[in-house]
């Protein structure tokens, strides 16, 4: 037990590591660069800091609209319950709408330690709660996180359609298309060798392996992984599961666009520019750090900086978007749902299919 304690303590260790250090050289390289603009400008160096910049402007803020921002966060999670609880039902088990959203919300809180470690807190709690075997609800939310994938490609899509021209006149100054296809070829040649090798040693060690106990519990864990998978076939209402589905992805999108109010440097821009900043925000996140931590802030800044956006502001605008709804939402939420998810649950007994769901 004790090991396990420290494997996981060395690689929050690791992944907080990875997030700072990016953080710091997106810091550092937009630190040059301001003081060169201090410098053009006659402002002594020792009179030009990026960090202290970077905090009175968060006593700029207008947290009004920091507040609609945590609004649409928990709209979203709203949503986010209800569809997982769609998929949960045709395995014979109703969640409660709370319980499922509280889990939702410690996984995300998981993750600013952990990278996709969600995940799995998030069906483990479920499962201790709602007393549904864990290997079902990581199906279904296998299938809500297929979901998620599909939304960004389309919105990354949509994007590309309407900001065409500042979208790829950035990636032909910034990107060499030839480098980058080359080398998501390479990648690609590498990961069908590794398929065919495993593939090929499972074939040939198939009686061995059927013979285990491990295959055996495997087997076990990947039917009801697959159950999981499977609800989406069954599903009563799939409009309101689309319902729900756009309705997340329009709340993220919000928080962007609001975010974009609450700080003055970048009021003034449209939808269009929060598009961009949204999708190249999220393919930040995806990275795997800390809830996004650097990645998110160096491509939001790129983003940006297509619309002419100065670094500095850039760097404070990611930075408010960051830490208002990780620190606002992620950390305060995450911890109220630790302490309230043993509370509202002292007495519950889980609901089967059939039975009237509760809140």
């Amino acid at each position: 037990m004790y090991r396990t304690y420290i494997i996981q303590f060395f690689k929050f260790l690791l992944f907080l590591s990875i997030g700072l250090g990016i953080l710091y050289w997106v810091y550092r390289g937009q630190n040059i660069a301001f003081q060169a603009e201090c410098g053009a400008k006659g402002i002594a160096p020792e009179d030009c800091s990026l960090a202290r910049k970077v905090i009175a402007d968060f006593g700029r803020v207008n947290y009004a609209w920091i507040a609609l921002v945590l609004a649409a966060f928990i709209v979203s999670n709203v949503s986010r319950a209800a569809r997982l609880n769609m998929l949960l039902h045709p395995l014979g088990s109703r969640p409660r709408l709370i319980n499922t959203f509280l889990t939702t919300i410690l996984g995300y809180f998981a993750n600013l330690a952990i990278p996709r470690m969600g995940e799995v807190v998030r069906a483990a709690s479920l499962s201790q709660y709602e007393k549904i075997p864990v290997e079902k609800i990581m199906g279904a939310v296998v299938v809500d996180r297929i979901m998620d994938v599909l939304c960004i490609l389309s919105i990354t899509a949509i994007a590309l359609v309407v900001e065409a021209g500042p979208i790829w006149g950035f990636f032909s100054k910034n990107v060499p298309v030839a480098d980058l296809l080359g080398g998501l070829g390479n990648l690609a040649l590498w990961g069908f060798g590794t398929l065919a090798v495993v593939v090929l040693a499972v074939y040939l060690l198939r009686r061995q392996l059927k013979s285990s106990r491990i295959y055996q519990r495997i087997r076990h864990i990947a039917i009801g992984f697959w159950q999981g998978i499977n609800t989406v076939r069954s599903l009563k209402r799939p409009s309101l599961f689309l319902a729900h589905t756009v309705n997340i992805w329009v709340m993220y999108f919000l928080m962007t666009l609001l975010c974009f109010a609450a700080f003055e440097p970048t009021a003034h821009l449209t939808w269009r520019t929060a598009l961009t900043v949204f999708v190249f925000g999220s393919w930040g996140v995806v990275v795997p750090s800390p809830a996004g931590m650097g990645t998110f802030h160096f491509m939001a800044q790129q983003a940006l900086g297509i619309y002419g956006v100065g670094g500095d502001d850039s760097f404070s605008w990611a930075n408010i978007s960051f830490f208002s709804v990780n620190l606002g939402a992620n950390v305060l939420i995450g911890l109220l749902s630790l302490l309230l998810l043993p509370i509202i649950n002292r007495h519950y007994e889980p609901k089967k299919s059939g039975e009237t769901e509760s809140v």
